[in-house]
């Protein structure tokens, strides 16, 4: 007798734990017996916006489930024929008592109640959990359409290498037309040619997206061409990330930009900076560069020789004939000096009618007088200047560079222009200035 007692007491303790547990957990629960509702928990009463449960008990299950979902349920619950029996969780619309519609998801199971089977409900409220995809949905499509009107072109590389998505200015940039997949494959598989700043072909696994999935750091600034299948060629400033740092399998996401005429630009900057720009060739500031250079050279390989030459009686064309013709034969001439040297000598423009050549290598000493009568002999062939046909010829001066040599480049032009100076003849020298003639080592430009 006291046995049966205890078992009934640790029964009614059971049943007490599992009605607090309803009672407080924070999903809804609800009891159904032929389609009546005979139970819910708290958590069902503010689901469905009752005061009470009062409001609910006694009311048809369906009155709260959306219509469209009662068939689907019905059919659920016909299903269950055995104690214990539980539908797989599904998502569905409950109706609330002011007729607003609440996504759930939900499981039901057959069970004793009151001696009776009935349906008992597990409903838990999916509202939070659809406003955020909603949220998630509309922050994707907002980053989506964001990145498709971006002018920047955007890829993203999964973790095996291969393109995921493309925005249509990534396309644009890349030369690749809307109507050719790309999506899933490689990018040594894009109808494209990578090339590096040298324009030499620049291998997949040195493409800076590769050193960011492989190590993942990131890459920015990175210069590097493209050659379109037309053969068209630009040039594009990179930036790659991981798309999650966090994650180890994160894809990659690539940004990059069309700098080709940017790049021009600034190229033609360069060489405006650095170039005669009535002749095309080295400019002052080049020249003293280079020589720099080379006095800095122990090996003294880079130049060798420095030629320092002026035209004989320029000023006379330019004051006869105007600074067009005389224009005129500065191209010419400056267009003869390359020609008659080699192309690793620098020819340049002092300015004025004075030019300077740097020879470049270890010209031997007995070569020299023969190249330079060929530089006078090529100045003096005659010159055809808009109708007017001259005749130039050319004052040079050498100086040679030793090693370890000591001077600076502005000694060694001053050295070059004396050495001029005396080769040229003497109706043609500036009367007064004597050995003085460039010592402030200053010349016209």
């Amino acid at each position: 007798m006291g046995e049966a007692n205890t078992d009934a007491a640790s029964a009614e303790q059971l049943a007490q734990r599992y009605r607090s547990l309803v009672e407080h957990t924070p999903d809804a629960i609800c009891v159904h017996e032929a389609g009546t509702v005979v139970f819910v928990n708290p958590a069902m009463v503010r689901l469905l916006g009752a005061r009470s449960s009062d409001d609910l008990l006694g009311m048809p299950i369906v009155r709260f489930v959306d219509p469209d979902s009662i068939p689907a349920m019905l059919e659920r619950i016909d299903q269950l024929t055995a104690e214990g029996a539980a539908s797989p969780p599904t998502e569905m619309d409950l109706v609330r008592i002011d007729g607003r519609t609440v996504p759930v998801q939900t499981v039901s199971v057959l069970t004793a109640w009151q001696d009776k089977l009935a349906y008992q409900v597990v409903v838990h409220d999916l509202t939070a959990q659809r406003a955020a995809e909603a949220s998630a949905r509309r922050a994707e499509a907002h980053f989506t359409t964001v990145v498709s009107q971006l002018e920047e072109g955007v890829l993203v590389i999964d973790p095996r290498g291969r393109l995921e998505s493309i925005n249509p200015a990534g396309k644009r940039i890349l030369g690749i037309d809307d109507a050719t997949p790309v999506i899933g494959r490689r990018v040594d598989e894009l109808p494209v040619t990578l090339i590096d700043r040298n324009g030499q072909p620049l291998p997949t696994a040195r493409h800076p997206m590769a050193h960011t999935l492989a190590t993942g750091e990131a890459v920015t600034q990175y210069i590097f061409g493209v050659e379109h299948a037309d053969g068209t060629q630009v040039w594009l400033s990179c930036n790659c990330r991981l798309l999650n740092p966090d994650s180890p399998d994160s894809s990659g996401v690539s940004s990059f930009a069309d700098i080709t005429e940017f790049r021009a630009s600034r190229r033609q900057l360069e060489y405006q900076a650095t170039h005669d720009a009535l002749t095309g060739l080295a400019n002052r500031s080049l020249i003293l560069s280079q020589l720099s250079a080379a006095l800095a050279d122990e090996d003294g390989s880079l130049v060798t020789t420095v030629l320092f030459i002026d035209l004989d009686g320029f000023k006379a064309i330019n004051d006869t004939l105007g600074h067009a013709i005389g224009d005129t034969v500065l191209q010419i001439v400056a267009q003869r000096l390359q020609r008659a040297l080699r192309a690793e000598d620098l020819v340049g423009r002092l300015g004025g009618d004075e030019f300077l050549v740097l020879l470049a290598g270890h010209p031997q000493r007995a070569d020299l007088p023969g190249l330079i009568e060929r530089l006078r002999t090529t100045m003096a062939e005659p010159i055809i200047a808009r109708g007017h046909r001259l005749e130039v010829s050319a004052s040079i001066g050498v100086t040679e560079l030793g090693p370890h040599e000591h001077r600076t480049p502005e000694a060694v032009l001053h050295d070059a222009d004396l050495a001029m100076y005396q080769d040229k003849p003497s109706g043609h020298r500036d009367l007064g200035l004597g050995q003085n003639r460039r010592s402030n080592n200053t010349h016209a430009s």
